[in-house]
């Protein structure tokens, strides 16, 4: 765990001291470069690690830092994916843990503040992207002017379903449903275009919804689709997304799954296309312990294990037969996917080979990338040459899951024996209790958080219900008078003003008592005033 918290503060003090204020450090030239939209991405991304590694105090600079100099309105063309993983994310993640790393806090939190304001920015700045006739998002948009005129319409599969739980997160603390909305539009797309045999291709075009790559599988341009059908599911409690990855499950096992391996299959036909092992695909072990499947999961990831010893990392392409790296595909990015396997499957089993692949990665990425200036992208692992980039994942994922995997003791491993509670304006809420959900750039959201905000409108509904019925009875009281004093008469008024007003609370009744799994009714609004003073409505 300390080489870790070393590897991380080597890498993180070059990227300030030669890199800043640029997206990535260039750590062969110990210089800097923009790489995904100049946002100071490596700073965005390794925000929450510096929590993870108990620095508070530098988590604290940061955030004034990103505050002062981060801009959104800039005339820069973004990948939608990669912005709303690393940036919305990231900022998604620090906000809510800011608290816990002494930030003050303003009112209201964490409904509101300045990152999740900076989260909410960026995310608009996604939005035009959305605008399509399928709902499925162009891949590119530039941040100043939207889409531009001639941009590509072909986006790769992870690219609309990687989105749920950052704007559905955002939705939930904003109170802005469009978030969560355009991305489930996107992810019910690809269900609804998925093939005969259950499973989805590549790359689609989203004006048409036709499939242009066809090879289908758990990797490279399609692996953050499965992955957040589970996550959303959980972090949502959303039975009908969970149901969805076990039907895709079915056709993953049936038509790609070999020995323990996952291969890529033509979408439509099944018939093996390519016997490649990608380096992404090693997230699925520890996606299918997060379904239950430990057995499965644990095969999967010692064949993967079997990859790394053989070259001291994971080539991006592995050819399964042959047993070798494929031609221009040698190299290892310093990725993470194997090592977020481990973390996952650990706190499973606790198995201690789990351990031994936490220590080979350790030593493999000092012996063979650590330079004077940070951590090289291994260019090729038959002969280690390296290459002049340090991925901002590496700060954000590769160092946060290994430190994670060695620090059983960490606050992101809370079994909810521990929370806190906090004011906000729509009453009580519990925040970090643990079963933290991690984004696909290993941002941690808690999903307690997103039930912190939510009574808004149903307290609303309460006040409307409680006005009504108090005008309603003025009113009718009035009315009934003057008919009593022309007719003698009344009470047949007085039934169906009451039944008005009774239908109008029932109607917001039923909405209202659609209860989370996770979340508890809450205290209804007259009761919680009950407390402050008895509401009388005048009945007589």
């Amino acid at each position: 765990r300390e080489r870790v918290r070393a590897m991380f503060y080597h890498a993180y003090e070059h990227y300030l001291e030669s890199a800043f204020p640029y997206d990535e450090l260039r750590p062969l030239t110990c210089d800097g470069q923009d790489t995904w939209g100049s946002f100071s991405l490596t700073l965005i991304d390794a925000l929450d690690t510096l929590l993870i590694l108990g620095n508070v105090s530098e988590f604290q600079r940061v955030v004034n830092v990103l505050q002062e100099g981060v801009d959104f309105d800039i005339d820069v063309n973004a990948s939608v994916f990669e912005t709303n993983i690393r940036v919305v994310g990231g900022l998604l993640s620090a906000h809510l843990l800011s608290k816990k790393a002494g930030v003050e806090v303003e009112v209201g939190w964490p409904c509101a503040g300045p990152l999740l304001r900076m989260a909410e920015e960026a995310a608009r700045k996604l939005l035009p992207a959305f605008q399509t006739p399928t709902g499925m998002p162009y891949g590119t948009v530039n941040l100043l002017h939207g889409v531009n005129p001639g941009e590509t319409p072909v986006t790769c599969t992870a690219g609309i379903g990687t989105f749920i739980v950052e704007f559905a997160t955002l939705s939930h603390l904003t109170g802005d449903p469009v978030f969560e909305d355009v991305a489930r539009k996107a992810l019910k797309a690809l269900w609804k275009n998925r093939s005969d045999i259950g499973l989805v291709g590549n790359h689609i075009d989203v004006l048409t919804a036709k499939w242009v790559a066809q090879d289908a599988g758990i990797g490279a341009g399609v692996d953050s689709y499965f992955e957040y059908l589970v996550k959303g599911a959980i972090l949502l409690q959303d039975k009908e997304l969970m149901s969805m990855f076990l039907e895709y499950n079915k056709a993953i096992k049936n038509y790609t799954k070999f020995d323990d391996w996952y291969l890529w299959v033509q979408m439509y036909k099944g018939t093996v296309s390519m016997p490649v092992f990608q380096s992404l695909e090693a997230y699925w072990p520890g996606l299918q312990s997060l379904i239950g499947d430990l057995d499965n999961a644990m095969r999967t990831f010692l064949n993967y294990y079997t990859v790394w010893k053989q070259f001291g990392g994971l080539p991006e392409f592995y050819n399964i037969p042959q047993g070798y790296t494929v031609e221009k595909r040698e190299g290892y990015p310093l990725r993470p996917e194997l090592i977020e396997s481990a973390m996952y499957l650990y706190r499973a089993t606790r198995d201690p080979t789990l351990l031994e692949l936490g220590r080979d990665a350790v030593e493999s990425i000092e012996k063979i990338s650590k330079v004077d200036c940070g951590f090289a992208t291994i260019k090729d692992l038959r002969d280690h040459r390296l290459d002049n980039r340090m991925e901002s994942f590496f700060l954000a994922e590769t160092v946060k899951y290994l430190y994670l995997l060695f620090d059983p003791d960490n606050f992101i491993h809370n079994d909810g024996s521990d929370f806190d509670v906090v004011l906000t304006p729509y009453g009580e809420c519990i925040l970090n209790a643990g079963g933290y959900i991690f984004n696909t750039e290993a941002h941690p959201i808690d999903p307690a958080a997103l039930h912190c905000c939510r009574k808004r409108k149903e307290e609303q509904w309460e006040v409307e219900d409680l006005m009504r019925e108090f005008y309603s009875l003025k009113r009718n009281k009035k009315f009934i008078l003057k008919r009593a004093s022309d007719h003698g008469e009344g009470e047949s008024t007085q039934d169906s003003a009451d039944t008005s007003s009774e239908s109008a609370g029932e109607k917001r009744n039923s909405k209202k008592n659609t209860h989370s799994l996770l979340s508890c009714p809450s205290q209804s609004f007259n009761s919680k005033l009950a407390v402050l003073g008895q509401v009388f409505l005048d009945n007589s």
